[in-house]
């Protein structure tokens, strides 16, 4: 399906004014090891000092800010592989909306507590964020529940994009953007923005070497079904949907280079980010610094920024990587 109104600057703009006091503008901190490892200064964008932990609150807040009050009296419905359910939930309960979160069995426990303890109905269904999806429309047919899409939606995208809004604010000279690639809304959003506002920048998606469904889908030409596996990216896992109708388009216009990092090469990003910037990082969101170290991205001359997109991690699993 083809993009019937294309995301805009404006857009993301606009919706850094309506999140503004609910979401927290998130630090572009120098990390001197990367630094002295590119050549160059690398800064990066904590999207783990978010209250929920991850990037996802910021599409989670605009997309319930622009319902209609009669969706919002129905209440909302999410399916998530953890954050942005999370970010539903936290946004939901601050605004007083009904919310159930629809997770597959692959979602690690300590973000499906955590999703719980905001308040929301959990439901566990399947093996997949597809199998999660089919039961969360079953229940939407029931019960008439607002579907807020973990990527495919413009407020999503918008919402998301105004990280990359930030990351041109306080580094007006940056020159590449390293980005976590899984449906795309967190890409898409920050390349409109990073793009439009900086067109000679370099934009790559990076994620895990098992079950990449935007990279297979822009190889394949369009959105195509892949097995979801364990990973330490947990969070970069599902599909993007065969009737996508956002992300794939704007992913593919784009972006400039996608990469796919191994589950030592994550690790390795996790271990360095915790011993060398103090920062305890997810899988999914390490997957930029675990590129960079490897040596894999073909970077331009100038400041880099790589997304830290959230650490919602189980610490004893972390504490084993990083010990």
């Amino acid at each position: 399906m083809s993009v019937q109104r294309p995301v805009t600057l404006t857009d993301i703009r606009d919706a850094h004014k309506r999140i503004a006091g609910r979401v927290t503008r998130t630090p572009l901190r120098l990390s001197p090891y990367l630094s002295e490892l590119a050549g160059h200064p690398v800064k990066l964008k904590l999207e783990t000092m978010q209250d929920t932990g991850a990037f996802k609150l910021r599409g989670a807040t605009n997309a319930l800010l622009n319902l209609s009050d009669e969706s919002k009296s129905r209440g909302v419905i999410a399916v998530s592989t953890g954050n942005h359910g999370r970010g539903v939930a936290f946004a939901a309960k601050a605004l007083g909306i009904k919310c159930a979160v629809y997770l597959s069995e692959l979602v690690p426990e300590v973000k499906v507590d955590a999703i719980r303890k905001l308040g929301a109905e959990v439901v566990i269904a399947g093996r997949s964020q597809d199998d999660a999806e089919s039961a969360a429309f079953k229940r939407i047919e029931k019960d008439g529940l607002t579907y807020v899409h973990p990527f495919d939606d413009p407020h999503v995208i918008a919402g998301q994009g105004t990280v990359g809004l930030e990351i041109v604010e306080d580094m007006p000279g940056v020159a590449n953007v390293l980005v976590p690639l899984s449906g795309g809304g967190l890409f898409a959003g920050i390349a409109v923005a990073v793009k439009t506002l900086k067109p000679d920048a370099r934009l790559i998606g990076v994620t895990m070497d098992r079950g990449a469904a935007m990279i297979e889908s822009l190889e394949a030409g369009k959105p195509v079904p892949v097995e979801e596996v364990e990973s330490l990216a947990d969070s970069l896992g599902g599909g993007i949907g065969l009737d996508n109708a956002y992300t794939f388009d704007i992913t593919k216009r784009l972006i400039d280079e996608t990469l796919l990092i191994s589950e030592d090469d994550i690790a390795s990003a996790m271990r360095t980010l915790f011993r060398e910037d103090r920062i305890v990082a997810e899988g999914g969101a390490a997957v930029g610094v675990g590129a960079l170290m490897s040596g894999k991205p073909d970077l331009q001359p100038g400041p880099t920024a790589i997304v830290i997109s959230g650490c919602n991690v189980d610490m004893d699993r972390f504490l084993e990587i990083v010990g």
